[in-house]
């Protein structure tokens, strides 16, 4: 059984220990379902459960995927695991913004270990383009094929949570550089053509839209993406925050005209 394999049994034996027949399914999306799996990207589990969970359960769940998300295990580093779960009754018929039940992801380690679990809010607009990823991946872990326990999401909804979320990406740009420079390539991408891509694929889309001088911070980014060691940023540091402004304007013209 490859790393991949084993990391998703983990996780999905992990959540069926506790949650029991309370999970109707479990789904794969992401990098691993669009596109393939990059050295640094995460592992993004959807569980979609009949109830809430409870804090004792939140809490194993935490101490769980604390154990082995991203760390090294032998001569292999396990990737570092985003898992949501959702209650079926609370997101279909589909709601918007919809409420999330539980999320484990390694930003959330410090609060983790503060002894916070549970969601900032309840209310999640980020499910949107999650919900909408899993329904176009189709990759079941567990239980029937997703549209069986899903509702689509509206276009328009997927389009405000997507454009709603800019803000507090763009606070990020200093400390996670790679990664918002390339969620902002996919906003754009998906505001302009529909298309949820790959963070690779959609920079390569968004790289045929700019301009010469802010091509060199993209394509920067997109290299750092697809490989396990990063270039640091320092020569083209300045460069960064006027590509932000200038795809950001961009997206919220079209968001504006769609």
């Amino acid at each position: 059984m490859g790393t991949l394999a084993l990391e998703l049994n983990y996780v999905v034996s992990l959540v069926r220990t506790i949650l029991g027949p309370d999970v109707v399914g479990a789904y794969l999306f992401g990098s691993a379902a669009l596109g393939g799996l990059k050295p640094r990207s995460d592992l993004d589990v959807l569980v979609v459960s009949k109830r809430r969970t409870t804090k004792a359960e939140k809490q194993r769940l935490v101490d769980g995927l604390l154990s082995v998300s991203g760390r090294q295990r032998g001569d292999v580093r396990w990737r570092r695991i985003e898992l949501t779960i959702v209650v079926k009754s609370e997101i279909n018929p589909w709601r918007y913004p919809p409420p999330i039940d539980f999320i484990y992801g390694d930003w959330l380690r410090e609060a983790f270990y503060r002894g916070s679990i549970e969601p900032s809010t309840r209310e999640h607009p980020d499910l949107a383009p999650v919900i909408t990823m899993v329904l176009l991946s189709d990759r079941p872990l567990v239980g029937p094929p997703p549209a069986t326990l899903l509702a689509p999401v509206p276009h328009e909804d997927l389009l405000r949570a997507i454009v709603g979320d800019i803000d507090s990406l763009l606070r990020d740009l200093e400390s996670d550089t790679d990664n918002v420079i390339l969620t902002l390539a996919r906003i754009w991408t998906t505001i302009a053509t529909g298309a949820i891509r790959s963070k690779d694929a959609a920079a390569d889309w968004a790289l045929g839209q700019l301009p010469d001088q802010h091509r060199p911070v993209l394509v920067r980014a997109r290299a750092n993406y697809l490989r396990s060691d990063a270039d640091p940023w320092d020569d083209l540091r300045v460069r960064v925050r006027p590509f932000a402004d200038y795809v950001v304007t961009r997206i919220k013209d079209r968001y504006r005209h769609a």
